[in-house]
């Protein structure tokens, strides 16, 4: 399994550790904030607000909470202004690391995330350092027993999609050109598919094979990252060996 594969394991298990912390809360409304204020807070005509919506929805947010945000990202209800900021990075090994966050203290947020790197062994660089690596793409994952694939081939790539994968044992990967991503999303599911995971992500073009105490040390910079309040997403091009990631699952 590639890079991403792996994250998406870890993805999953921050999505836990976020809901037993109280911050997926926080994560979500800053996230609909964001996009309302960038396109509106109508969801029909602004697919980043639907998807977060979405992701409101499937963690039992109250509407109250979520119509709020949207009239805080309207300029509509006082509040702190948050900004989206990106990080660039190196691990250990030169493991390229990208960082989206959210946050109401750029210098703050900076002075942390700067740290976390060089105490895990990295370090933080420029933007456009390491953007390189990465495509910004949309990725979908749909188990092979829910459906056939020449259906699934048919229906994604007549509605955007690039490329469908079965390399793996239960999954089947959908990658679609990003502005693509809602349109095949829709027509999956219209077409009676049930998905595993959706979403638009960046999928490292290139790999780095880490093993041993360099694998562990990777690791842990991911989960630190994840772990910073402000942190939205982490992307990274490490692949590691399953036998080391499953101690950290």
């Amino acid at each position: 399994m590639g890079g991403h594969s792996h994250w998406a394991g870890i993805k999953h298990k921050k999505a836990a550790m976020d809901a037993k912390k109280g911050k997926v809360y926080t994560r979500l409304i800053r996230e609909i904030a964001i996009a309302a204020r960038g396109s509106g807070g109508n969801p029909e005509t602004n697919p980043r607000l639907r998807k977060a919506m979405e992701d409101a929805r499937a963690a039992n947010m109250p509407s109250d909470n979520v119509e709020r945000a949207i009239l805080r990202g309207l300029g509509k209800l006082p509040g702190a202004v948050i900004e989206e900021v990106k990080f660039e990075g190196y691990g250990p090994s030169g493991v390229a690391v990208m960082v989206e966050a959210t946050t109401d203290n750029k210098n703050r947020t900076t002075s942390e995330i700067r740290k976390i790197f060089t105490s895990s062994g990295g370090s933080l660089g420029e933007l456009g350092s390491v953007s390189w690596v990465f495509q910004n793409k949309g990725y979908i994952e749909i188990e092979k027993s829910k459906v056939s694939e020449d259906k699934l081939y048919e229906i994604a790539v007549e509605n955007g999609a690039e490329d469908v994968k079965s390399d793996e044992k239960d999954i089947y990967k959908v990658i679609v050109p990003a502005q693509d991503f809602d349109r095949t999303k829709k027509a999956l599911e219209a077409g009676g598919i049930s998905l595993l995971s959706a979403e638009v992500t960046y999928l490292p073009t290139t790999e780095v094979k880490v093993e041993g105490d360099t694998a562990e040390k990777v690791i842990a910079l991911m989960e630190a990252l994840e772990e910073h309040d402000d942190v939205k997403n982490v992307f990274a091009n490490y692949n590691v060996p399953d036998e080391i990631l499953a101690k950290h699952e």
